[in-house]
């Protein structure tokens, strides 16, 4: 397992609440939909953050979105280096975060399941359990 960086997480965090604030009040292509950052993760170095991000609509893989996120990060990277003190700004790359999705997809199959065993086991008359 890699050692943690206690550096880089905090600057992560600062780059995360940072990036978020200059998203919403810097960046105003009005084809950009409403974004979350949802986490970040810096290189040990600190010289690259991957920024993790979920679309308040929902669709995170929208090319339109992802290709406007990315021509914003070069003119974010230089605000955000000399926001932050940091001597080399870190480039920024963003990325849809994945786990969201995964953890909804999850969500709705548990959801479906017990809806699904909630039904099937209406028709069974109560006591009528089988002898374990």
């Amino acid at each position: 397992m890699p050692r943690e960086i206690p550096r880089a997480n905090r600057v992560a965090e600062q780059v995360q609440r940072t990036l978020a604030e200059m998203l919403r009040r810097d960046v105003r292509d009005p084809r950009l939909k409403p974004v979350t950052i949802t986490h970040v993760k810096m290189s040990p170095d600190l010289s690259h953050a991957w920024v993790y991000f979920e679309l308040l609509t929902g669709d995170a893989h929208d090319p339109l979105q992802r290709e406007i996120l990315d021509e914003a990060a070069g003119y974010l990277r230089g605000p955000l280096g000399r926001a932050l003190r940091l001597r080399i700004a870190p480039h920024i790359h963003f990325q849809p975060d994945e786990q969201l999705e995964r953890g909804h997809r999850l969500d709705d199959l548990i959801t479906r399941a017990v809806r699904e065993d909630a039904a099937r086991h209406t028709d069974d008359p109560p006591g009528d359990e089988e002898p374990k």
